[in-house]
């Protein structure tokens, strides 16, 4: 038997990060394992430039996620203010650390572009997570954070909270498929949110790393590589990692 953390994320927008190419900001169609650790790092306390801590979250836990609902995509339009560039290359020469948007900003004459921004509306996931050596915090300890978070919990970017609570349990069973069954997050009397959200009945995706399906499941997948390792969080860093899909019965 193995304990596996399961917690609820919906959202009436949702945005998992691609890699950021000039002005278009793209989003996965499922939450990236960067993501994830993020909210959980949130609801632990941990800042941004804790990145021994972040790194022992990274490397204590493995994930997956099942997509109860993929949503449907929305693409928004924004302006934003920024640095011109030579006052970028002027800046980067006199400091000693990564720049933030705040100290690019100080600059005079700022320019304005437009930036594409993709999301997810009304999507629903169930994302787990379960011990590997030396876990830097038990589930149950993370699973109480959630509950009450010590920083504003968001999925993916800050203009997107999540829209029901997350309703995280700790399920002991003998593989995450079993452990996906058990959990039943409640809403409201006589609503079947994953039946309203998938009407249909369509067949869901999950995405895991490590062996902790069943042999028929493990037959079917297939492996996709992201890039979505949190690394160095100051630099927006991330390392590429195999992720197992496949598509549940």
């Amino acid at each position: 038997m193995r304990e596996f953390l399961l917690f609820r994320l919906h959202g009436l927008l949702a945005s998992w990060g691609e890699i950021a190419v000039g002005e278009r900001r793209g989003s996965w169609s499922r939450p990236s394992k960067s993501a994830v650790l993020g909210l959980v790092a949130a609801a632990l306390g941990i800042e941004r430039h804790e990145g021994e801590r972040l790194g022992a979250l990274a490397a204590g836990y493995g994930f997956a996620v099942r997509v109860d609902s993929p949503g449907v995509s929305l693409r928004d339009y924004h302006t934003v203010q920024t640095a011109r560039e030579a006052n970028i290359r002027k800046l980067r020469k006199t400091s000693a650390r990564p720049l933030t948007r705040r100290r690019e900003l100080s600059v005079d004459d700022p320019e304005t572009i437009l930036s594409q921004r993709d999301y997810y509306t009304d999507a629903l996931y169930t994302a787990a997570l379960w011990t590997r050596e030396n876990p830097p915090v038990p589930l149950g300890e993370i699973r109480d954070a959630l509950r009450r978070p010590r920083f504003v919990l968001y999925l993916g970017r800050k203009s997107c909270p999540p829209s029901l609570p997350l309703v995280p349990e700790v399920v002991a069973a003998e593989h995450l498929l079993a452990a996906l069954a058990a959990y039943r997050p409640p809403t409201l009397p006589g609503l079947d949110l994953a039946q309203l959200l998938n009407p249909r009945g369509d067949p869901m995706l999950l995405a895991w790393e490590g062996a902790v399906v069943p042999e028929e499941v493990a037959r079917r997948l297939h492996v996709e590589r992201r890039r979505d390792a949190p690394g160095d969080r100051q630099r927006w860093h991330f390392a590429e990692r195999d992720e197992q899909v496949a598509i549940l019965p």
